[in-house]
């Protein structure tokens, strides 16, 4: 008799307990795979406060984005639709309007709910609509640039203030009201138009400084070459391998961005830390449902492909970790293999708040899998497609199961491709010549038939054909960067005055009239640089004409590395001194913040294979005017340097040090600390040489007994001499 009124209390808590509308906020990032996170096994990730939400929440093994592209992600998941079904046709890129006049958040705010977004919007709507007007509090917030100048005149990192404005949000929240914050972060998209390696192609926020600089970075785990070579020749050319030239082809290049990738995602992880905290003080920790994902994955490499866009796992998986603090026992920390979808989202919180799903919303709510450790009911296939940027994305349409994969690319003649993701989880055997398959593929072109006709049909023909991103087999890396005239040299400068695709303090550098100039009033107490954003340099030749004031120090900096941590505009690696009244040292070869002089101006120089230069043989030394415009070159292939001034030699350095020198970096012109100056360049033309140029041996360029050594740089003792080979 005394259970019964115990169980009373008990049962009348949980019914007031969910009776309440919960609070729901939609943490949503950008190009990020799951596998990214500490939660779904990255080994070195470092995402507390996101696995502590996955050990406390729900973890989707299984979460896919039915079709992988900002836009029509972001506008699946606020329609409830399918890009197929929301999209107009002959544009299925931009919205309907009546599939955008009423958003998920509208159906929430009909139910009380006060909404507020902040971040990347990015959805593509009719003419006139305006997302403001679905929102109660609306912040957008973009890239380019990821760091926002401040009031104070500090930069600030676009996931820090996209966090900030719900924390504002939830500050100004009114009691006894729920709510529904979206922040969508542009972290950790690549800044596109910024391919230098680190902290340009990938910003991190600035407290992430130093994180994993002393891991080990594995390579791609699906980096074998054939995985590539197997692939159609369309997908060969596609934009996936150019972007791939642009991030991850070498190693170097991989580890840098590697390790700037995963500082974005401890940046975000570190930001709704500071989110989680702020829910706990205002006391609304208790009713508020927390759901983290993606907008889409990404190949990071893998299969020699950069982005997403494809059919492969990569591109289509995503995180999904959900935690709402109402559910109890074996729910808690629990991980689903059910197969759930983007499209799923505005179902699920719609649910969550009591608001009945809109029949026309293709998804499907899953809050009984949140809620329910218990197996339930669910979808056996997914359908997945791609038609944005059409005529240089392949489009692909296909249905994904529990063991078998199909997709066929439509504007390639049907090209088909069906995969055992039981046997062949990562996607590299095509089994549609398999006959021991025929009964499977026909099965799944149905299914992909079926599904395709309820969407609403299939897609118009093409009215282009598709365009190549890139060759099959690109003879240079950086090529794709800049496109090369009929001679084969590229212009780095364009004609006037505003700054592009260069990145430097507007302190120090401007540009007028096709003339980049650099500029300091002598109060400069380092070295500063502007440098090239729109691709790296590893084998080129360099041509430039500069002009220097008298007194003048400057240089062209090359294969060099981005040091954020002494600057964001600075610059370590091989320069071509440009140095107005030393001729000793105009056009040398000089290593910033490394070996430092490696050849004075007319010096024939060997780094021997510890690192000592040595001069072989010697040229003229010339003196050039400053204040007139004279034409640097700098010819690098493989590991020799050399340099010139009006087509005088003013360098010619061969590097057997491994361990010292660097095979490719950035492309940098610097501004130098001391007296007042100033140094102007125009004409900058570079065409890219191929990458697999051979590298130069001690047999190919022996040392001669008795050659002498570079005098370094400093003040010397008087008694110095120089050290003699061979004689050591």
């Amino acid at each position: 008799m005394k259970i019964f009124p115990l169980f009373l209390v008990l049962f009348g808590f949980w019914i007031t307990s969910w009776a309440e509308k919960p609070n729901i906020v939609f943490f949503f990032t950008d190009d990020q795979t799951s596998s990214a996170l500490g939660c779904y096994g990255h080994p070195l990730a470092k995402t507390p406060n996101i696995d502590r939400l996955a050990e406390a929440g729900t973890r989707f093994e299984n979460a896919f984005v039915s079709q992988s592209i900002c836009w029509v992600s972001r506008t699946t998941i606020l329609t409830g639709l399918t890009g197929r079904s929301y999209g107009v046709p002959g544009n299925h890129d931009m919205a309907k309007p009546e599939a955008v006049e009423k958003l998920y958040v509208d159906y929430l705010r009909d139910a009380g709910y006060r909404t507020g977004f902040a971040g990347k919007w990015h959805a593509k709507m009719p003419k006139g609509w305006k997302a403001q007007d679905h929102f109660d509090e609306f912040h957008p917030i973009g890239r380019n640039p990821f760091y926002k100048k401040q009031e104070d005149g500090t930069l600030r990192h676009e996931t820090e203030l996209i966090v900030d404005r719900g924390i504002e949000f939830i500050e100004n929240q009114p009691k006894n009201k729920p709510f529904a914050m979206n922040m969508w972060f542009n972290a950790c998209h690549a800044e596109d138009g910024d391919r230098r390696p680190g902290i340009g192609h990938f910003p991190w926020p600035r407290a992430m400084d130093g994180m994993y600089e002393a891991d080990e970075i594995a390579p791609p785990r699906l980096n074998d070459p054939e995985i590539f070579e197997n692939q159609p020749d369309f997908l060969k050319t596609t934009i996936n391998r150019e972007r791939f030239f642009w991030r991850w082809n070498t190693d170097k290049r991989y580890r840098t961005n590697m390790r700037a990738y995963l500082r974005m995602v401890s940046g975000i992880d570190n930001a709704i830390g500071r989110f989680l905290k702020a829910l706990e003080v205002q006391g609304l920790a208790e009713n508020t449902i927390i759901v983290y994902t993606a907008d889409n994955g990404y190949h990071m490499g893998n299969r020699g492909f950069a982005g997403k866009w494809s059919h492969y796992e990569e591109s289509l998986r995503v995180p999904m970790v959900v935690y709402d603090p109402r559910v109890k026992g074996k729910a808690r920390g629990q991980i689903r293999q059910e197969s759930v979808l983007n499209l799923d989202l505005p179902s699920t919180f719609l649910s969550w708040a009591g608001v009945e799903i809109p029949k026309r919303y293709q998804g499907k709510t899953f809050a009984k899998l949140i809620s329910d450790s218990k197996s339930s009911p669910w979808r056996k296939y997914t359908f997945h497609e791609h038609f944005a940027v059409r005529h240089r994305i392949p489009a692909f349409e296909g249905m994904r199961g529990n063991r078998f994969k199909y997709v066929r690319y439509v504007d390639e003649k049907n090209y088909e491709f069906l995969h055992d993701l039981k046997s062949d989880p990562d996607e590299l055997t095509n089994l549609v010549s398999n006959p021991q398959y025929s009964n499977t593929l026909k099965q799944m072109r149905g299914l992909t038939d079926q599904r395709v006709n309820e969407l609403g049909g299939p897609l118009s023909p093409m009215k282009q054909p598709l365009s190549k991103s890139t060759d099959p087999h690109p003879v240079s890396a950086a090529k794709v960067a800049n496109r090369p005239g009929t001679d084969g040299f590229a212009s780095l400068i364009v004609p006037g005055n505003r700054i592009r695709n260069w990145s430097g303090d507007s302190k120090y550098w401007s540009k007028k009239d096709g003339v980049l100039i650099g500029k300091t009033d002598g109060t400069l107490k380092m070295n500063r640089f502007i440098t090239w954003k729109a691709g790296t340099v590893r084998n080129f030749d360099l041509r430039v004409k500069v002009r220097v004031t008298e007194g003048g120090n400057s240089g062209i900096q090359y294969r060099g590395t981005s040091r954020p941590d002494t600057g964001l505009d600075v610059v370590t690696g091989y320069q071509c001194d440009v140095v107005a009244n030393q001729s000793k040292y105009n056009g040398m070869l000089y290593e910033e913040r490394g070996r430092r002089i490696l050849s004075h101006t007319g010096e024939k120089v060997i780094v021997d294979h510890d690192g000592l230069p040595w001069v072989v043989g010697n040229f003229a030394v010339k003196e050039f005017k400053p204040g007139e415009w004279h034409e640097y070159r700098v010819l690098v292939e493989g590991n020799r340097h050399r340099h010139w001034i009006d087509a005088h030699p003013t360098a010619d350095l061969v590097d057997l040090h491994k361990e010292g020198r660097t095979m490719e970096g950035v492309l940098a012109m610097q501004v130098h600390k001391g007296p007042p100056m100033t140094v102007e360049f125009k004409e900058m033309r570079i065409k890219h040489l191929p990458d697999d140029l051979p590298i130069l041996q001690v047999k190919d360029h022996p040392i001669p007994k008795g050659s002498l050594g570079v005098r370094p740089q400093g003040k010397l003792p008087k008694n110095w001499e120089p050290p003699v080979y061979n004689i050591r």
